[in-house]
């Protein structure tokens, strides 16, 4: 989908949904996130940069305090007064907008002061690719709330505002990685986040000037951040830090290793070297864009998809082999992105190399018996925006 016809479908649904014209589309991002898992909610580094794919949302204010939600992945409309939102009250796809209306609240908007909406999504983000679809609608509808409420709150202040939603309304317990690179990145860059004090700078990533693409590889085999393995691993982390003293494992350099290895079990102590040493990887790969560009990046991808496969075991049979065959294919490096157990892995490929990567992928998986994976290449893009105002 591209961005005109993602503005026309929105309209038109938001039309057919509500009966009456939208005061106007907003937009964000997905994103693939360059290097830096998991490190988010540690307080570490993350560097992730916005995909030329997104979720458009489509508002009007209603006179009431009713929030009225659909979207073209779902049928109906789901209805639910502002003042009654909460973990308990919400569900489903419908729990993201939800929670970030009432994330707009937790950061100091006046929501007994304002009016309800009606608000039709439409995406071309793939669900459950670990691409953030979800940080994706939070945000469009983030941006949009902030224009329709005429707040005062920067951009910073609206990822503490999505983020504050996942976290305490859904119950998704991530970091703020998704949220910063859906409203912060700049096209044709990296964000480089410091998750620890919310400090952030763009790093240059401009590819398409060395004749690299990103392809993403969807293994199709979906996670679901709210449960299990991910939630796992955070309480890892800080019994891990716990433990050794720490307020978060940021705190932590990776001359602090061998401390840790003799005061925690095996499976704690590979879980904190992940951490440990991906903050490294963050801050090597950053470096090494600014010196020498994205061809200099690939062997850390590489360290970082075996950290995340043998120390944080993330990883599963098919995103190993999407990296692998990748990189027998040719490219620069790949790693798995996202939150793990599923999801997408990454590649850095010359762009004259991109069609045979992927049926080298396709021929792979197909040989193994997997699900036919999705593959497709993203560009660095623009954060969130408004794309359209009745004339």
């Amino acid at each position: 989908m591209t961005s005109d016809s993602g503005l026309d479908a929105v309209r038109e649904q938001f039309r057919t949904r509500f009966g009456r014209e939208p005061m106007g589309v907003w937009s964000a991002p997905g994103r693939v996130n360059l290097i830096g898992e998991h490190t988010d909610y540690n307080n570490g580094f993350v560097l992730p940069f916005a995909i030329d794919r997104r979720t458009h949302v489509a508002l009007a204010p209603r006179e009431d305090q009713l929030l009225r939600v659909s979207s073209d992945i779902a049928e109906g409309v789901v209805e639910q007064p502002l003042a009654s939102i909460d973990a308990d009250a919400v569900a489903g796809w419908s729990a993201y907008p939800f929670a970030t209306a009432w994330g707009i609240g937790a950061v100091g908007a006046d929501l007994a002061a304002v009016p309800g909406f009606d608000a039709h999504f439409t995406s071309d983000v793939p669900l459950g690719a670990g691409l953030s679809s979800s940080a994706a609608l939070e945000c469009s509808l983030a941006v949009a709330l902030a224009d329709l409420w005429a707040l005062d709150l920067d951009r910073d202040a609206l990822v503490q505002a999505a983020h504050r939603g996942e976290n305490d309304v859904v119950g998704a317990p991530t970091g703020t990685l998704d949220q910063s690179a859906s409203l912060l990145c700049e096209a044709e860059a990296a964000l480089f986040l410091d998750c620890r004090d919310g400090t952030h700078e763009s790093v240059p990533l401009d590819l398409a000037a060395v004749s690299l693409s990103v392809l993403v590889i969807d293994t199709r085999v979906e996670h679901a951040h709210a449960t299990g393995g991910y939630a796992a691993r955070r309480a890892s982390c800080e019994r891990g830090a716990a433990t050794l003293g720490v307020a978060s494992l940021r705190d932590l350099e990776v001359s602090d290793l061998p401390r840790a290895e003799g005061m925690l079990d095996d499976e704690t102590f590979r879980r904190v070297r992940h951490i440990v040493t991906e903050n490294q990887r963050v801050l090597d790969t950053v470096a090494a864009l600014r010196a020498s560009g994205p061809e200099s990046i690939g062997e850390l991808l590489l360290a970082s998809h075996a950290s995340m496969r043998d120390d944080f075991e993330i990883s599963v049979p098919e995103l190993d082999l999407a990296v692998e065959v990748a990189v027998e294919a040719g490219a620069i490096g790949a790693r798995m992105t996202g939150g793990g157990f599923g999801g997408s892995a990454i590649a850095l490929v010359a762009e004259s190399r991109v069609g045979a990567t992927a049926e080298a992928v396709r021929e792979a998986f197909d040989a193994k018996g997997y699900t036919s994976p999705s593959l497709f290449v993203v560009h660095p893009a623009a954060g969130a925006r408004r794309d359209w105002t009745p004339s």
